[in-house]
């Protein structure tokens, strides 16, 4: 089986290199890394990811709207995307969802646990579609 592509996308030099490692110690995963909402729209694009992992706050575009367009492009209407954001309240992580999130992960996330976490809406999105 092929590893799961999994995109990274947080403006965070070092959230995104701690996650990076979290995931490549997973042999399922390949990852790759996007510091901006215009670099995940052009890279999921190009490289097709299993799963997008998208910071909510980010300066320029913010996660709503790299999410809004993904949706919008043909070519990235269907890549799942979840949510790592500090933000998680109830009413805010039902905010998420309404927008086409598929789920969300509290941040700072738990480097020992994040793959398990990824893995498990992997398998949970692969079992609803």
């Amino acid at each position: 089986m092929m590893p799961a592509r999994i995109l990274y996308v947080d403006d965070e030099d070092d959230i995104r290199e701690i996650a990076q490692i979290c995931l490549e110690l997973d042999p399922e995963f390949e990852v790759r890394l996007c510091s901006s909402g215009h670099q995940a729209l052009v890279d999921a694009a190009a490289w097709k990811p299993d799963l997008v992992l998208l910071d909510v706050m980010m300066p320029e575009m913010d996660g709503p709207e790299t999410l809004s367009r993904l949706r919008g492009d043909p070519l990235t209407h269907a890549i799942p995307v979840v949510f790592i954001t500090a933000r998680t309240q109830t009413q805010e992580v039902a905010r998420f969802l309404a927008l086409g999130a598929a789920g969300v992960i509290a941040k700072p996330f738990n480097p020992m646990t994040l793959a398990n976490e990824v893995r498990a809406r992997l398998e949970t999105i692969r079992s609803d579609t």
